[in-house]
């Protein structure tokens, strides 16, 4: 083993490893290896590349790090107390992975000062540094002027062989290079070791020429255990190609250091061992105790904080300098940065009375976005190559490409998976973006992690998900959703609303914007549907209300969700004039709906009245919470058949005949 101990920048590097390996140890879980073998990496990199100020997390103009490799968090928890951020502190870290400390297994954005995104699900990470990437070149292209470049970072990805290996990367990539992100580094730390192995049993690729495919520059560093030199060169490199995205393949030991675990799985995502621990210590030739940081190591680290604070004064002088010259500029950008919504956005919504023209809830969703195109100039986003079916595309804007990064249309390709986690990415670069992405709702299954993902991080992304039902027709039960919407409201903290008409497509975006710390979905129907009598865009955001009403306490309630309510009201018409009391309850979002006071619940469901009928289709799972012992609920619990929509609407009972067959069923 190389002898260390006179050389400062080994000492900085082998704290760094020690940390991580004193803090798994101490929680008896954790991934000690790759924190071992990337000490180097992450050294160089924080040390003399990125821009970055401890005492300002949030200071906007940063380069920002993604790591991608989750699991390696200790990582980057010795890398934020090494260079003086509040938090984590040392005894943070030694609370790895305990209830409520800031050092949890896995990077979580909402929880430690510093870490840009949550990751964990590998590949995650290394989208959302696309999306981040993304989004400097959008609001770089927009403020910056050819004297004053406002808006100038670089966004960092460290990832492993699994988040190269994982699908996810690849879409990714694949866009990146097609973008031509110059300011895009990714770090592969090529260890070529995953939980089960060496990666020559699964993973025998030319990574290098993959992503030379892709459009990237790719450097190589040989030694990354000790080769500083290269590592910084490769650095150097990188931010000189401005016109492809960089991938550097850093080979490194995993476990580096430890005698008899080093190269091997058995380090990967277990605690080395006291034995072992001690063993390393010795190879290393380390005096100091757990948890010890030598004063020189303190010392050298901390002098990031004055970086920092150099680069952030000296973007306040280039700040004062802009605004002074492009006042206008200067305002629009601060607004849009500062997060919040502009006053009185949402009277750019449409509204729509009942003679006006049938339409499906997607078209009336492209409405809502042209719309609110002007007063939200944050609003960016579009379609896994489906924006005009999806109608996501913005009619004032040009499509977001190579050398037009200004624009606000994304053509994400056939990417599903990707197009989730760059939109993550895009929000959580902090610009304000208010992103949204779009395909039929049955392939949200694909995205399902990157949606899981918004919700754990508060990325407000906006999902629109069209063709939400059997009425997709023709296609056949591969295109017809049946589980999904189901399967969506079941993700804690995303909101999912099916809205019935074109006031009600108002009001999810009215409550999809407003929230600026939960995702929300959009299931929007393929086949026209009326402008319903009642329907309100302002109702939504309670997630239910009664759209249709009797006299007398009701005998009979019928709650209905998107293109079905229709269905609702015609039945219950009939109902009415056969002498039943019945109420028709609009539900567009059951998410909102569970977070209203009991009150209002029991105002529009009173517990009194046990006999409800519930019209949706898609499967029954779920509703039986809303419909009750005395309920019934007309749903779809198998897979649709290929035949017109209506037809295939008509056979699973969605018929006004069935409802009102139904409903007096029920009442006998």
């Amino acid at each position: 083993m190389v002898d260390n101990s006179q050389n400062l920048d080994k000492r900085c590097i082998n704290s760094i490893r020690l940390l991580a390996v004193d803090a798994i140890q101490k929680a008896g879980s954790g991934h000690p290896g790759l924190p071992m073998g990337a000490a180097p990496t992450a050294f160089v990199l924080w040390n003399s590349a990125m821009k970055y100020n401890p005492s300002n997390p949030a200071w906007f103009n940063r380069d920002r790090f993604i790591l991608s490799a989750g699991h390696g968090s200790t990582l980057q928890y010795a890398m934020l107390y090494l260079t003086g951020y509040e938090s984590p502190t040392l005894e943070d870290i030694k609370n790895f992975r305990q209830w409520n400390s800031p050092t949890p297994g896995h990077p979580e954005n909402t929880v430690t000062p510093g870490v840009e995104v949550t990751t964990g699900p590998l590949g995650q990470g290394f989208a959302n540094a696309v999306g981040m990437a993304m989004a400097e070149a959008h609001v770089a292209a927009r403020f910056n002027k050819p004297d004053c470049k406002l808006i100038d970072h670089f966004t960092y990805s460290l990832v492993g062989d699994g988040c190269i290996m994982e699908g996810v990367t690849s879409e990714a990539a694949s866009l990146a290079g097609h973008l031509g992100l110059g300011k895009l580094i990714v770090l592969y730390d090529d260890n070529k070791i995953t939980i089960d192995g060496s990666t020559e049993i699964t993973f025998t690729e030319d990574v290098t020429k993959r992503f030379e495919a892709y459009g990237w520059q790719v450097l190589k560093v040989g030694d990354g255990d000790n080769d500083l030199a290269a590592i910084e060169a490769a650095l150097i490199a990188a931010k000189k190609e401005t016109n492809k995205p960089t991938l550097i393949k850093i080979h490194t030991t995993i476990g580096y250091g430890s005698p008899d675990k080093a190269g091997t799985a058995s380090c990967h995502g277990a605690p080395l061992g006291e034995k072992e621990v001690a063993a390393t210590r010795a190879a290393l030739k380390w005096s100091h105790g757990p948890f010890e940081i030598p004063d020189d190591v303190k010392n050298h680290m901390a002098l990031a904080k004055e970086r920092g604070k150099d680069s952030e004064a000296a973007w306040n002088n280039l700040r004062d300098e802009y605004k002074s010259k492009y006042a206008d500029d200067y305002t629009a950008f601060t607004q849009m940065i500062s997060g919040k919504l502009p006053q009185k956005w949402e009277s750019a919504l449409p509204s729509y009375t009942p003679d006006d023209k049938k339409d499906a809830t997607r078209s009336f969703s492209g409405k809502c976005l042209n719309a609110l195109a002007d007063p939200l100039p944050g609003l960016i986003g579009g379609s896994a190559d489906l924006a005009a079916s999806n109608k996501t595309a913005i009619k004032k804007s040009g499509d977001f490409q190579r050398n037009a990064y200004q624009n606000r249309n994304i053509n994400f390709g056939i990417r599903e998976q990707a197009m989730g986690s760059i939109s993550n990415g895009l929000i959580l670069h902090g610009s304000g973006l208010i992103p949204y992405c779009a395909t039929f709702m049955v392939f949200a299954d694909y995205m399902r992690n990157a949606i899981r993902m918004s919700a754990i991080s508060k990325a407000a992304v906006i999902y629109i998900m069209t063709h939400d039902s059997v009425a997709v027709g023709e296609d056949g039960p591969t295109h017809q959703p049946i589980e999904h919407v189901a399967a969506l409201r079941a993700i804690p903290d995303l909101t999912v609303l099916r809205p019935a008409d074109g006031n009600e497509t108002s009001g999810a975006y009215m409550a999809a914007i407003k929230d600026r710390t939960n995702p929300s979905l959009l299931a929007l129907s393929r086949q026209g549907v009326p402008n319903l009598p009642g329907t309100s865009a302002q109702k939504v955001k309670h997630g239910a209300y009664i759209i249709s009403d009797c006299k007398t306490t009701p005998e009979l309630i019928i709650i209905g969700t998107g293109a079905e309510l229709s269905l609702c009201l015609s039945a219950a018409d009939t109902l009415a004039k056969d002498g039943v009391n019945v109420r028709v309850v609009s539900m567009p979002s059951t998410d909102l709906f569970d977070k209203q006071s009991d009150e209002y619940k029991n105002s529009v469901l009173p517990q009194t009245v046990t006999r409800r009928l519930i019209v949706e289709a898609g499967t029954s799972f779920g509703w039986h919470r809303y419909s009750g012992c005395k309920g019934d609920i007309i749903g779809i619990d198998h897979f649709g058949t290929s035949a017109p929509g209506n037809v295939c609407l008509e056979k699973a009972g969605y018929t006004v005949e069935n409802v009102i067959a139904r409903a007096k069923a029920l009442l006998k």
